[in-house]
């Protein structure tokens, strides 16, 4: 093989669906032993079965938005009291496919999984044979010792087992280490801090098999003074960046948003030219046409908006998008001399801006419903030492969540009551004229 070229491709796995209905079969058990659930049959496991908080991929009650908001809180804590912070973006190479299978029956039996959950795992691995297609066709079956089966609903929950066992070690308390699966951010507020842990977590996952990528694995100094700084991992400098895209969402050294919005405002580009040959269509009504755009276009455009301290100026920036959208959707231009509101009704759709306060809220109210350990009222409530900058202060998230209160007339003992929570700040889509475009 070519010196260079086996790291540019990674293999595809196809599995037989009697492959798949086994993994499903097994997934549908060894969830509840991973995640700490307790089930007929499963009861009196240990305690140390259930999975890490630190660990916000494929778990019951988290998800991507739990683990920006920890992160955009933390950032933004210290920078309004001028305080630095040191992040580590840990890449893993090819994590799914280099896990060696003996080190999985190892974690699974450390975890407490049951052995005849091991062995009905194991067997599924033991059984399964591997071709290669190439451009002269197939080569002979030959079995595959490490890595976990790509497309199978067991491979996440197995991945998180050998992860939280590894790092059992190093890992700290969440904000300050957040795995989403093999996606891994380490905080510290030294530079010399990052360095010595990510050199335990090195040790750490290649004792297990793994290796951390020192090409993809990124360094972002928070708050710096725009002094060239760097940090090594082994003696090799780590690719320095002011921007990160983590989650899907980019974050930047000077806590910013400039730049996750005009990355939301082209994914939602994508999204409408993808559906364009129904958004554009004259012959479709525009009640489904507005659906179409609150189902694929308005997610992609407020993605993560409910963890932003967004401006006004940058709300008004993805509502003149949003608009762009519309009226080309509706068959309108501007020389048509047809009013904003009008557009928005004849497809039903309100400003992306009252979406946005409406899961902001929404988000508020799951924060300060959770329990106190949880992460995210953890961060939001975190007190730092220190003086803020002179001169108007940056905006916070909080800012913006008092502002939504005001408006809408209510407070935050309010949170407790959810049902009544959800309708209160819900900002409801007019309904859509009748009518084609």
């Amino acid at each position: 093989m070519i010196s260079g070229i086996k790291s540019k491709f990674r293999d595809v796995e196809y599995i037989l669906p009697v492959s798949s209905i086994n993994a499903e079969v097994l997934h549908s058990h060894l969830k509840h032993i991973v995640i700490g659930l307790e089930d007929i049959g499963l009861r009196g496991l240990r305690k140390e079965t259930s999975i890490s908080e630190e660990q916000f991929g494929f778990m019951p009650g988290k998800g991507t938005t739990d683990a920006l908001f920890a992160l955009r809180q933390l950032l933004e804590k210290h920078g309004e009291k001028l305080k630095e912070l040191h992040l580590a973006f840990i890449d893993l190479e090819k994590a799914y496919d280099t896990v060696p299978r003996e080190e999985m029956w190892r974690c699974m039996r450390v975890k407490g999984v049951p052995e005849k959950y091991v062995r009905l795992v194991k067997d599924t691995y033991d059984r399964a044979h591997t071709r290669v297609r190439s451009s002269v066709g197939l080569t002979e079956r030959f079995s595959v010792r490490v890595g976990v089966h790509q497309g199978s609903a067991l491979s996440p929950y197995l991945f998180n087992i050998i992860m939280d066992v590894l790092t059992e070690g190093v890992r700290e308390q969440a904000p300050w280490t957040m795995l989403f699966a093999d996606d891994i951010v380490v905080v510290d507020e030294s530079k010399d801090g990052l360095e010595d842990k990510l050199e335990r977590w090195r040790q750490a996952v290649e004792e297990g098999g793994l290796r951390i990528s020192r090409a993809k694995t990124e360094y972002m100094w928070f708050g710096g003074d725009g002094r060239p700084g760097s940090i090594t991992l082994q003696g090799q400098l780590l690719t320095r960046t002011g921007e990160f895209k983590y989650l899907g969402s980019y974050v930047n050294e000077k806590g910013e948003l400039d730049r996750e919005v005009n990355h939301r405002i082209q994914a939602a580009w994508i999204n409408w030219k993808r559906m364009s040959g129904v958004l554009c269509d004259r012959r479709i009504q525009r009640k489904m046409k507005g659906k179409v755009f609150k189902a694929v276009v308005r997610p992609a455009m407020i993605y993560g908006s409910e963890t932003w301290p967004v401006k006004k100026a940058q709300e008004k920036k993805l509502e003149v998008v949003e608009m762009r959208m519309l009226r080309w959707s509706m068959g309108k231009t501007r020389k048509d001399r047809i009013r904003n509101e009008v557009i928005r009704k004849m497809g039903g759709v309100i400003e992306v801006s009252k979406k946005i306060q409406e899961r902001r809220l929404q988000w508020f109210g799951h924060v300060m419903r959770r329990e106190e350990e949880y992460v995210g009222r953890k961060v939001s409530s975190m007190q730092l030492e220190g003086k803020r900058r002179r001169g108007r202060p940056k905006r916070r998230w909080k800012d913006c969540v008092v502002e939504d209160l005001r408006e809408k007339e209510l407070i935050e003992e309010d949170v407790l009551d959810r049902i009544e929570w959800r309708r209160r700040v819900r900002n409801s889509d007019p309904l859509p004229l009748k009518g084609k475009s």
